[in-house]
C-alpha cells in the first residue's frame, strides 16, 4: 500500500477532529515508511519540492532542519532534538556543520495533498563550499538564513550569488526574531539592498521555538518548482555525495534526473563504463529507509556492490546499461586552496593510513590527493584542502573515525612559474621551486574576498586588508551601520591567520569570505634552512620576498628551541637565493677538563683545553646534526 492510498484510507475512517494539525498523519506515516518500507512511485514529479538551507556559520540552518523534521513527523518533538542532521562527531564538538546531509519528509497540506519534499542541509562555513555547490545540483530552491542580530554576512552573500548562478529560486528568510537584541527592520532592509529581495517575501521564523515554521512549508511548496525530469525518459542519475559504510561498502547518493531505478536494475556508470546491480534504494531520513524504487525527481540513496571506492565519482551519471543516453554535466572539480603533508607517525602503519585517507576522500571529494614523501617523516601524501579549517577537520577525522595517528606539516598554497624557455611549472612543494635564473616571473594565487563589517571597525579593516597586500575593488553600504568591502588579496596572506586577525580587530562582529580569483605575478623566494651548512629540505619554505627575512626569523628560533645541545656548536642558519639572511646558534657542551688540575703550571691547564677545542673542531666536521621525526613535530605544531 503507498502512501497517497494509506492517507486516503486513514481519512475515511477516522474522524475529522482527531485529525486536527495533521500531526498524527505525519506520524502515522512515518511509522509505516520505518517498519514496512515506503513506495512513492505514485507521487509525480510536480508533488515533489527538492530545497536546500543555506546561510552564514551558526546562522540556524541545522536547528531550522530539526524544526521542519519535527513538523513533517520525521522525528518526534522533543527537547533533545538538537542538530539532528549533524551525525559525526567533529560536528557535534566543534557546534558547525561540516557534511551537507539530507533527509526525505512528506508533507500533507491542507488544500493540496501530499508533497514529498527532500530537504539538504548545507554548512556555513567558507571551508565547506564546494559541499554547498555540489548539494545545490540536486535543489530547484534554497532558503537563504539569515540571523535576525547579526544580518547579512560574507558567507550569506557568497551562498546566494551560489544558489543566483546556478537558477535556483531563493525564498529568504529571517532566524531568530525571538531574541530580545534581533532588529528586523535592519536585517529586511540589508537583505533589500544587498539582494533586491521585496519586504513581502522575507518569512520570519524562529527556529528555535517553531514560531514562523507553520508559514514556511506552504511557502516551499508553493514557491519552489517541481524537478524538470521526464519519466518516460530513460534513467539518468546523478552522483552527487557518497560514503563509506563498513558493512555494505560504498553509499552513492543519487538524484533521480529522468527514468526510474528499482532494485535488482543494472546500471551503468557514464564516466567508468562499469556496470553494477543495484542491491539496495531508499530514501534517507534520520537513518536509510528501504524503498522499492526510486522515480524522477527523487533524491535517495543506492547501494549496488562496489567495491573501489575511487569508482564513486561525485558528479557522474548512471544509466541502465545497454541504454545511449546524454550525461549530465557534473560538477566543476574543486580547486585545493590549502596544500599540507600527511605521513603516518610510524612508517609501519602506511599502508592502513592509506586506505584511510582513500575512505574519508570518498566521503570529502574536495580533498585532493598526491602520493609525496620526505627524507626525515618517510613516505605519505601531500593533501588539498579548501581552507586551515578544512584541513584540521580532516585530520580530526581521521584521528576520531579511523583512528589513525598522523603528522600534519604546516601549510602552503601552490604557485607557478614561467620559465625562460616558455614552460609552464607548477609548485606543491618548496623542492620543485626552480631557480631565478631559470625563471621569467613568478605567480601567486589570488583571492576575491568579501569582507562584512561595522562602520565603526571599517577603518581597522582597511588597514588590516592593506597590510596583507590587499587591493580593494568594491565598497558598499548595507545600510547606515554596516558595510560590505571586496578586496583582491594574494592567497598565502589569507590561510593562515587572515580571518583570526579580522576577528580579533573587530571584537568578533565582522565576517570574512573568498573565492578563486586566479594568479598574478609576484616576487618569491625560497628559504632554505641549514644546519651546520647541511640543508634540512623538509623545512624550506615558499614565501614573498618581503616576508622572507621573517619567515626565516622564525624558522630559525623554532629550531634553535628543539635541537639538544651537542659537544660541538651548530650552526642554524637560514638562506635566500645562497645568501645567509638569519642565523642563531646553539652553544657547545662544555666538559670541565680541567677538573682534575689541582695546582701546577697554567701550561698544563692550557694545552687540556687547546686540545678540547680541537676535539670539538673535528666532531664538527664529521658528526651531522639528524633532526628526530619528534623534532619535526614539535617544530611543525608550534
Amino acid at each position: 500500500m503507498d502512501v497517497v492510498r494509506f492517507f486516503r484510507l486513514l481519512r475515511n475512517s477516522v474522524s475529522p477532529g482527531y485529525l486536527k494539525s495533521h500531526v498524527v498523519l505525519q506520524q502515522l506515516a512515518t511509522f509505516v515508511r520505518r517498519f514496512h518500507g515506503v513506495h512513492v512511485g505514485s507521487l509525480p514529479p510536480e508533488r515533489i519540492r527538492n530545497f536546500g538551507i543555506i546561510a552564514h556559520v551558526d546562522h540556524g540552518k541545522s536547528t531550522l532542519a530539526d524544526r521542519l523534521l519535527e513538523s513533517t513527523g520525521v522525528i518526534d518533538p522533543n527537547i533533545s532534538n538538537q542538530q539532528v542532521l549533524d551525525r559525526l562527531p567533529v560536528e557535534r564538538e566543534r557546534g558547525i556543520t561540516v557534511k551537507a546531509q539530507t533527509a526525505t519528509m512528506f508533507y500533507q497540506m491542507q488544500r493540496g495533498g501530499m508533497f514529498m519534499m527532500n530537504l539538504i542541509d548545507t554548512p556555513g562555513h567558507v571551508d565547506f563550499s564546494y559541499e554547498v555547490s555540489r548539494s545545490l545540483a540536486a535543489c530547484q530552491g534554497v532558503l537563504l538564513v539569515v540571523d535576525g542580530q547579526q544580518g547579512v554576512q560574507a558567507q550569506t552573500v557568497a551562498n546566494f550569488l551560489l544558489a543566483s548562478e546556478a537558477g535556483l529560486t531563493v525564498i529568504p528568510v529571517i532566524n531568530k526574531i525571538d531574541l530580545s537584541h534581533a532588529d528586523i527592520p535592519k536585517v529586511t532592509e540589508q537583505m533589500r539592498n544587498a539582494f533586491g529581495f521585496n519586504e513581502a517575501d522575507i518569512i520570519q521564523v524562529s527556529a528555535k521555538i517553531g514560531t514562523g515554521i507553520p508559514q514556511l512549508l506552504p511557502a516551499i511548496v508553493e514557491r519552489v518548482p517541481s524537478p524538470p525530469g521526464i519519466p518516460s525518459a530513460s534513467l539518468r542519475m546523478l552522483l552527487f555525495d557518497s560514503w563509506f559504510n563498513h558493512y555494505k561498502g560504498v553509499v552513492c547518493l543519487v538524484a533521480i534526473v529522468d527514468g526510474c531505478v528499482s532494485k535488482g536494475d543494472v546500471v551503468q556508470s557514464a564516466h567508468t563504463g562499469l556496470s553494477y546491480e543495484v542491491a539496495e534504494v531508499g530514501i534517507l531520513q534520520t537513518k536509510e529507509v528501504k524503498s522499492y524504487s526510486l522515480h524522477t525527481g527523487q533524491v535517495g540513496y543506492m547501494m549496488m556492490g562496489m567495491k573501489n571506492v575511487k569508482d564513486a565519482f561525485i558528479g557522474d551519471t548512471f544509466h541502465h546499461a545497454g541504454t545511449q543516453i546524454t550525461p549530465l554535466p557534473g560538477f566543476t572539480r574543486a580547486k585545493p586552496m590549502v596544500f599540507a603533508g600527511v605521513f603516518p607517525m610510524d612508517s609501519n602503519d602506511f599502508p592502513y593510513l592509506r586506505t584511510a585517507v582513500d575512505k574519508l576522500a570518498l566521503n570529502d571529494s574536495s580533498v585532493s590527493v598526491y602520493p609525496d614523501s620526505s627524507v626525515a617523516l618517510g613516505q605519505g601524501w601531500r593533501l588539498g584542502f579548501l581552507g586551515l579549517l578544512h584541513m584540521d577537520v580532516f585530520r580530526q577525522r581521521l584521528e576520531e573515525e579511523y583512528d589513525a595517528s598522523v603528522i600534519v606539516t604546516s601549510p602552503s598554497v601552490s604557485y607557478k612559474a614561467i620559465l625562460r624557455t616558455g614552460e609552464e611549472v607548477v609548485i606543491l612543494t618548496p623542492s620543485q621551486f626552480p631557480a631565478r635564473h631559470t625563471v621569467e616571473k613568478y605567480l601567486e594565487p589570488v583571492v576575491l574576498g568579501t569582507l562584512v563589517c561595522p562602520l565603526e571597525y571599517l577603518g581597522k579593516m582597511l588597514n588590516l586588508s592593506e597590510s596583507r597586500r590587499g587591493m580593494q575593488q568594491e565598497m558598499l553600504y548595507l545600510d547606515e551601520t554596516r558595510v560590505l568591502l571586496k578586496y583582491i588579496m594574494p592567497l598565502s596572506e589569507v590561510v593562515l591567520d587572515f580571518y583570526d586577525a579580522v576577528k580579533s580587530e573587530s571584537s568578533g562582529y565582522a565576517s570574512f569570505d573568498y573565492e578563486d580569483f586566479g594568479f598574478q605575478p609576484a616576487s618569491l623566494v625560497k628559504v632554505d634552512l641549514l644546519l651546520n651548512q647541511n640543508p634540512v629540505d623538509a623545512l624550506a619554505v615558499v614565501v614573498h620576498e618581503d616576508k622572507a627575512f621573517a619567515m626565516a626569523k622564525t624558522l630559525c628560533e623554532k629550531l634553535k628551541n628543539v635541537i639538544h645541545r651537542q659537544l660541538f656548536e651548530i650552526a642554524i642558519q637560514a638562506s635566500v637565493c645562497n645568501k645567509i639572511i638569519v642565523r642563531e646558534t646553539v652553544k657547545a657542551l662544555r666538559k670541565n677538563v680541567t677538573a682534575k688540575c689541582y695546582g701546577g703550571d697554567i701550561t698544563r691547564k692550557m694545552k687540556l683545553l687547546r686540545k678540547q677545542k680541537e676535539g670539538k673542531l673535528r666532531l664538527k666536521v664529521i658528526n651531522n646534526v639528524e633532526l628526530s621525526k619528534e623534532a619535526f613535530v614539535r617544530i611543525i605544531r608550534k
